[in-house]
């Protein structure tokens, strides 16, 4: 049972990595639209074209205040996702292991 245990407990680790990751990318591209940067540049188009498919389903259920909130939503939504599900991973490998 202990190696179910390691492999839930691998996965918790491996999401939470990917959610850290996709955190910094989404401030990152916040940050940048505050100096408007040329958006031919292969960092800026990347950082659009990841965080996009994210960031767009929340524009349309937030209403335009003029400040786009998106990026913080998204950031709210992700520390959601890794205390619920990654610390209910954790806990499901550290229950299996007993």
């Amino acid at each position: 049972m202990f190696v179910l245990a390691n492999f839930i407990k691998a996965i918790a680790l491996i999401l939470q990595t990917v959610l850290d990751i996709y955190f910094w990318i989404i401030l990152i591209r916040a940050l940048l639209s505050w100096v408007n940067p040329d958006p031919l540049n292969p960092i800026v188009r990347f950082l659009e074209r990841v965080t996009e498919p994210v960031l767009s389903p929340i524009r349309k259920l937030v209403p335009p205040m003029g400040i786009d909130f998106s990026p913080l939503i998204a950031a709210l939504l992700i520390y959601f996702i890794k205390i619920f599900v990654v610390g209910s991973l954790y806990d499901l490998g550290f229950s299996l292991r007993a």
